[in-house]
């Protein structure tokens, strides 16, 4: 007969038998409910990012119709009032031509010469056609938004830029030259110096370790100081208007300019706010310092004005504001609202003397004050973002270790006014250069100027065919 186990010895196999799969079940369980875990919160993670990424988004693509919303009707309707009503079609169409022309051109080659990569000074031809452009973020621009809507925000801008420009040759040029002159101006102008400051390896990108790394946040020198520097070499290259400066020369329409300079400030908070490419805090700082430069303009233009004419004019109301705007462009992302107010103050009464004095002591027929505006108020506001700089509203520099480090001279690095100087230097030169340049080819191809009945009857009629304003007269 076999040996039986001592009972207590079989009590004990019995127990661990049977606690064994109780404890494998148990391991199990906590194992499934850590991986469970685990995938909740990975889901929340990215419900989190999708949700950002909307909003992100959401706030890109309105800023983008702000911004052209700068240029139509914003732009047309402060250019528009501001010449005699025989031109005022003729100018407007100017800025409607911009939206048509440089989208094509900036779908087919311009955002890839541009924002692709390249050189230090000018993109490839990676993106042409707008090839590698979609749904998927490109993370060295904006991570949280598609690139499509990056390329399409970024248009906006090639839009409004050359439609700066015409400001200068108002009411001479013929239309034929003006899109002729924009297309190539746009191409050897605009897309160069959009590289070099915001591009993949851009010679003055600050972001993404550019020679010279210049505070640029929306566009002072990209957009302001090569549109204003290039209307004054236009102006010159032109002459003057016929009559001008013994005729007197008058806006036909300040209301038309009036409610133009408002639609401008509007959407200004699309051109800087949305340059923060992000629905957050940084764009709700460039919003604020936007807001409050071009207030304090408005008051610093009307100042200066009161003292020297006795009197402020609504005509220089709107323009302070709108040399505020420009000023506070390259500033708004990196300044905060005391140091925007002085910048706008100051540009205010600064665009002021440059229109006032200035161009009565040269000479120079610049028929909408492009130059006066744009060209010296981007200059001043890109030297000033130099020196009210403050990590504390963007820490854009950063040590090895990742600590900010300062961004102006008020906050201890002088050597940030040199990089602005050397910004604006070659802001000024790319425009001179290349306007010159564009001016004497389209002046040997089309032609650049009206004939002088032309000019005497009107654009609105000598280059469309028909007019702004038809007066009937009943019996």
């Amino acid at each position: 007969m076999a040996k039986r186990a001592p009972l207590g010895v079989v009590a004990v196999l019995i127990f661990f038998s049977a606690q064994l799969p109780a404890q494998q079940t148990g391991t199990l369980s906590a194992a499934g409910a850590s991986a469970s875990v685990e995938a909740r919160l990975a889901k929340l993670e990215q419900q989190v990012a999708d949700a950002k990424s909307s909003a992100d988004n959401a706030w890109m693509l309105t800023s983008a119709a702000l911004v052209l919303m700068m240029t139509g009707p914003g732009l047309a309707l402060f250019y528009g009032g501001l010449v005699r009503k025989k031109n005022v079609l003729s100018t407007m169409m100017q800025s409607f031509a911009m939206m048509a022309v440089i989208t094509l051109l900036w779908g087919l080659v311009s955002y890839s010469v541009a924002f692709g990569p390249g050189t230090s000074f000018v993109g490839g031809f990676h993106n042409l056609f707008l090839r590698g452009v979609g749904a998927a973020p490109d993370p060295d621009y904006a991570g949280t938004i598609p690139a499509q809507t990056f390329m399409v925000y970024q248009l906006m801008f090639a839009i409004i830029t050359p439609g700066l420009i015409a400001g200068a040759f108002a009411e001479r040029m013929k239309f034929s030259a003006m899109l002729l002159f924009m297309v190539l101006w746009s191409f050897l102008v605009y897309d160069p110096m959009a590289h070099m400051v915001w591009g993949k390896g851009g010679l003055l990108n600050a972001s993404l370790g550019g020679r010279f790394p210049c505070l640029d946040f929306a566009g002072g020198t990209v957009v302001h100081v090569t549109s204003g520097v290039s209307a004054l070499v236009c102006a010159l290259y032109l002459g003057k208007r016929v009559g001008y400066p013994k005729e007197m020369i008058t806006p036909h329409s300040v209301v038309l300019s009036f409610i133009g300079a408002c639609f401008l400030w509007v959407g200004w908070f699309g051109f800087n706010a949305g340059s923060a490419l992000g629905a957050g805090s940084l764009a709700t700082s460039a919003f604020v310092a936007t807001h409050f430069a071009a207030a304090a303009a408005a008051i610093g233009w009307s100042a200066a004005e009161w003292v020297r004419n006795g009197k402020p004019s609504a005509l220089g109301a709107i323009s302070g504001a709108v040399a505020g705007l420009v000023a506070i462009t390259p500033a708004a992302g990196f300044v905060g609202p005391m140091s925007a107010i002085v910048i706008g103050f100051v540009a205010g009464a600064f665009c002021f003397w440059m229109v006032a004095k200035v161009k009565a002591r040269f000479g120079y027929d610049d028929s909408l004050d492009a130059f006066g505006v744009h060209g010296a108020g981007g200059t001043l506001g890109a030297l000033l973002t130099g020196v009210f700089a403050v990590s504390g509203i963007n820490p854009i520099f950063k040590d090895a270790q990742g600590n900010a480090l300062a961004s102006g001279l008020f906050e201890g690095n002088a050597h940030q006014l040199l990089n602005q100087f050397v910004g604006v230097v070659i802001a000024w030169l790319i425009a001179i250069v290349g306007t010159l340049v564009i001016l004497k080819i389209v002046d040997v191809v089309v032609g650049l100027r009206v004939a002088e009945d032309d000019e005497i009857q009107g654009l609105d009629l000598s280059q469309h065919g028909e007019e702004g304003y038809s007066w009937e007269v009943t019996a």
